[in-house]
C-alpha cells in the first residue's frame, strides 16, 4: 500500500533522524543504569545524560535547567500546572479554545472549590484581552492561555496577556506545544509552560513543564521523590535524551522553518481558493502558525470526504478529540455553526513538506470535492 502524503504535523511530527541517533545508544542493553541510582557508574551516566537534556529543553525557552520537569507528555504537564500549580482558593481562567487536557481540568478544579471562568476569543481565535481584564478585575487567579492553537493556528498575544496578569497579581500558564518548533517565547513572563516531544520532531511519550523558580507546585504523582519531589517516577533516559536533542534542533532551525512553512501555507491556501472559491479560512491570517491551515467549505462533510482521500493524511481537528461526534469546540468558539465546523479540514505542514506536496494535496482535494458535485 502506498504511504499517504503526510500533512498532519499538528497531530504528530515524524522523529528527526538526528534525534533518533541521539537516542539510539540508550536503547543498547549496556545502557542499563537507572538515572536515580546514585551509587554506581551506569546510574551516573544516565543521570548526566538526562541533566544535559534538561539543559537543552531549558535553552529552547530561555529557562534555567532547574525550572524544567520532565513529564510523560503535554497532557500531564497541563494537568500538573493547573491541578498542582493553582494556589488554594484562587480562581482559574482558561480560554475557550484550550486543548482538552486543559479544559478537562476545570470541572475537577470546581469540585475542589475553585471558581472557574472561560475567556472568550474573537472570530479569528485571538483571546479577548478586555474580557481578561474584567475577569481578573485586580484579583489574583491562574490563567491558562495556549501560545498557539492546535486546530486553527492562531498565535495568542502572550506578552500583553502576561502584562495584564502581572498587574492583577495573577499567574499565567501557557500550553506551548505547537509553537516551539517555529517560534520563540519569553518564558520569564510566565509561571508555567507545557511542551511535548512529538510536536517537536522528538519522541512520543515525553514532555516537560517549566515551573518558574520559587513557584509552589503540588505533585500529582507520589513515589520516590524524583525531580525535587515534584514529579515522582523513574525517568526514561532515551526519551529524555530525545526530547533534549529535539529542542536543540528546534532552536537551530525554527527561524528558517518558520519562513519556509509560511510560504508553503500561503501557496496551499491560494491554490485551494483558486480551485474552490467558496472556501473559508479559519483562524488569523496575520498571526498564525506557519505550518497550519484550517479551511471550511459550505455543505461539506469533512470526515466523510477524507474517506475518499486515502492518499492524504489530513485531519478534521484535534487528534485528542477524534471519535467525538460533537463539532470542534474551537471552531464553535470562533462563531462557526455545527454544520460549518463539520465541514472543516486542517492541514499541518512540516519540515519534510515540499511545494510539490502542497500542490498535490490541493489538486486531490479539489478533485474529490468535484467528484461529489461540489466546487
Amino acid at each position: 500500500m502506498t504511504t499517504p502524503l503526510y500533512l498532519d504535523h499538528l497531530a504528530s511530527t515524524p522523529l528527526d533522524p538526528e534525534v533518533l541517533d541521539a537516542m539510539r545508544p540508550w536503547f543498547d542493553p549496556a545502557a542499563v543504569g537507572n538515572p536515580h541510582a546514585a551509587r554506581h557508574r551506569p546510574g551516573w551516566r544516565a543521570a548526566e545524560a538526562i541533566e544535559a537534556a534538561r539543559a537543552e529543553v531549558a535553552g529552547l525557552i530561555g529557562a534555567r535547567p532547574g525550572e524544567i520537569l520532565f513529564t510523560g507528555g503535554a497532557t500531564e504537564a497541563n494537568n500538573l500546572a493547573l491541578l498542582g500549580g493553582t494556589p488554594q482558593g484562587w480562581p482559574v481562567v482558561a480560554s475557550a479554545i484550550e486543548h482538552p487536557s486543559v479544559l478537562a481540568c476545570l470541572p475537577e478544579l470546581s469540585a475542589r472549590g475553585h471558581r472557574t471562568a472561560t475567556l472568550p476569543v474573537g472570530p479569528d481565535g485571538t483571546a479577548d484581552l478586555d474580557a481578561l481584564r474584567k475577569l481578573l478585575a485586580g484579583r489574583p487567579a491562574l490563567v491558562s492561555l495556549m501560545a498557539a492553537n492546535n486546530e486553527i493556528g492562531t498565535i495568542q498575544p502572550l506578552k500583553e496577556a502576561a502584562r495584564i496578569c502581572t498587574e492583577a497579581g495573577a499567574l499565567l500558564h501557557t500550553d506551548a506545544v505547537q509553537i516551539l518548533s517555529t517560534g520563540a517565547i519569553d518564558v520569564r513572563a510566565l509561571a508555567f509552560l507545557s511542551l511535548s516531544g512529538h510536536k517537536l520532531y522528538g519522541p512520543m511519550g515525553v514532555g516537560a513543564l517549566f515551573v518558574r523558580e520559587g513557584m509552589a507546585l503540588r505533585p500529582l504523582l507520589h513515589g520516590g521523590g524524583q525531580q525535587q519531589g515534584r514529579r515522582a517516577g523513574t525517568l526514561p533516559t532515551a526519551l529524555c535524551v530525545g526530547l533534549g536533542a529535539a529542542c536543540r534542533l528546534a532552536r537551530q532551525r525554527r527561524t528558517a522553518d518558520a519562513r519556509r512553512l509560511s510560504a508553503l501555507r500561503e501557496r496551499l491556501f491560494a491554490t485551494l481558493q483558486r480551485e474552490l472559491p467558496d472556501l473559508r479560512r479559519n483562524g488569523s491570517p496575520d498571526h498564525g502558525l506557519p505550518g497550519c491551515l484550517n479551511v471550511s467549505l459550505p455543505g461539506l462533510d469533512a470526515a466523510d470526504l477524507l474517506l475518499d482521500l486515502p492518499d492524504l493524511a489530513l485531519s478534521t481537528g484535534s487528534a485528542c478529540s477524534t471519535g467525538s461526534p460533537e463539532p470542534s469546540h474551537v471552531l464553535r468558539a470562533i462563531g462557526l455553526s455545527p454544520e460549518e465546523a463539520h465541514g472543516s479540514l486542517r492541514f499541518g505542514l512540516g519540515r519534510g513538506t515540499t511545494e510539490a506536496d502542497v500542490d498535490q494535496a490541493a489538486a486531490r482535494l479539489a478533485e474529490a470535492i468535484r467528484a461529489r458535485g461540489r466546487g
